[in-house]
């Protein structure tokens, strides 16, 4: 299961500070390289006609708004790709943003009933927003074929030990499902089943203090995920059996955005989605990289190596040529770097082109 892999790396570090006395430095370590680093990317035109949320693609709200990119499996190339197509899109307007996604599905069923349960125990579709870039302080909404519905707020990873907020509301927020076929009838074969939601920017931004809606050109984080179960029919009823060639019972995760790991809550790897000016339809906003991102994910690659280094001396590095830069980044940029600790804390500098100034810190967030 994705949500039970989740071994908070950093809060092991603290717990390893904490009882272990620090290991002999004789020891060398081999620092365990990451996934590649190469989130999709999406330009958010504004809606070209009022949407109506119910759940229906329709042409005259949708067919002007470019798809994503097909999801794939959530550890990326490593796996084969997804049995059934599944893209998404997204659009705003003054008050809010729209998400939308269709989902080739041959059998739609769905179980659960009850708001904020765990609803990826049925087939489901999930967004991840972090307006913030800073992988703290995001939002996830997950949806059934039925319409069930959990929204729920993070302080920050579960890697690094957050305050997760169950009973935490999208206020304002407006959702429907469409099933092209039957739900919950094993005698035919579906076609497939859609989503709509739309949510204001006053809930999106509620997570940054003194913001109220982002400006045409931001960029912020976001993923999507569909959550596929394999079964049978059994006694006229759905019933999940092992993925073939498998033993034991586990679900699919297809994302816009993978990972590298059965993992979605790692937000430095989901897609960038920038904002556009332009009405969907109108002509085309080229989507602009931001130089700093590569800085980011430079310390935060220091920041899985200094986990690493706790995990094995008992102790955070205090000196940053024991995290090895120079595997990471050109020598110039490496002499660039600072790095102050405490018997518990640390942060980590670097300048990006432009001269700002970034920084992590032991429990990942990342700040200029």
């Amino acid at each position: 299961m994705k949500r039970t892999i989740l071994i908070a790396a950093p809060m092991a570090a603290l717990i390893l500070l904490s009882c272990t006395k620090p290991a002999s430095k004789t020891k060398e370590i081999t620092y365990t390289p990451q996934p590649s680093f190469n989130p999709p990317t999406y330009v958010c035109y504004k809606t070209p006609t009022p949407i109506k949320v119910d759940g229906k693609l329709s042409a005259q709200e949708w067919d002007a708004v470019p798809w994503t990119t097909d999801f794939v499996d959530i550890e990326g190339d490593k796996q084969p790709k997804p049995l059934f197509l599944t893209r998404a899109k997204m659009a705003y307007d003054d008050n809010g943003m729209y998400f939308a996604v269709l989902m080739e599905e041959p059998h739609v069923w769905a179980n659960i009933t009850e708001h904020d349960a765990v609803i990826f125990n049925d087939n489901d579709f999930e967004i991840f927003l972090n307006p913030s870039n800073d992988t703290h302080n995001y939002l996830e909404y997950e949806v059934n074929a039925l319409g069930t519905e959990w929204d729920l707020y993070l302080t920050k990873p579960y890697r690094d030990n957050p305050q997760v907020l169950n009973n935490w509301e999208l206020a304002g927020m407006k959702s429907a499902v469409y099933v092209d076929g039957t739900l919950n009838n094993p005698n035919d074969t579906d076609k497939s089943w859609s989503a709509e939601i739309f949510i204001p920017w006053s809930t999106i931004y509620q997570v940054m203090r003194g913001k109220e809606k982002p400006e045409a050109g931001e960029q912020i984080r976001v993923n999507f995920s569909r959550v596929e179960w394999t079964t049978d029919v059994q006694n006229g009823k759905y019933v999940k059996v092992p993925i073939k060639g498998e033993d034991k019972i586990r679900e699919y995760n297809w994302v816009w955005a993978p990972t590298g790991v059965i993992n979605i809550h790692l937000p430095e790897y989901w897609g960038y989605v920038q904002l556009s000016d332009k009405v969907a339809g109108t002509g085309e906003t080229p989507f602009v990289k931001d130089p700093a991102e590569e800085t980011k994910w430079l310390l935060r690659n220091l920041y899985y190596r200094q986990n690493e280094y706790a995990a094995t001396f008992g102790n955070y590095a205090s000196s940053i040529a024991d995290l090895k830069p120079e595997e990471l980044c050109s020598p110039k940029q490496a002499k660039q770097l600072t790095l102050h600790t405490t018997p518990s804390m640390y942060e980590i500098s670097a300048p990006a082109p432009d001269g700002t100034v970034w920084h992590i810190r032991q429990d990942g967030l990342v700040w200029k």
